[in-house]
């Protein structure tokens, strides 16, 4: 018996969008644009998701599919970039380049 391994090609990577991040196709979309819309702030439902940012569903999910797929690689780069956008604001405001109105 012979297995077909069939994928859903909705989350592509490209070095010329968004540095290769994965995104969803057709768009600049990232996938953690996706998760955090979800899991953070308004911690919107899917549904809403795909609303706010017309999509269709089935994309929001393939979204979601993706990260839990690669959850700790992509976990991973979100907290380097979070450290590397720290060093970055705290490097302007030693340059006076950045004043925070907090």
């Amino acid at each position: 018996m012979v297995m077909n391994i069939l994928s859903i090609n909705e989350i592509v990577s490209d070095p010329k969008v968004r540095s290769g991040r994965p995104v969803i196709r057709g768009t600049g979309i990232t996938v953690m644009t996706i998760v955090f819309a979800h899991t953070t702030g308004d911690k919107l439902t899917l549904e809403q998701i795909a609303e706010d940012y017309r999509l269709p569903f089935g994309q929001v999910l393939a979204a979601m599919a993706y990260y839990y797929l690669h959850q700790e690689e992509m976990d991973a780069q979100a907290q380097r970039e979070s450290e590397e956008t720290t060093l970055l604001l705290a490097e302007l405001e030693r340059q006076g380049k950045l004043t925070r109105h907090d």
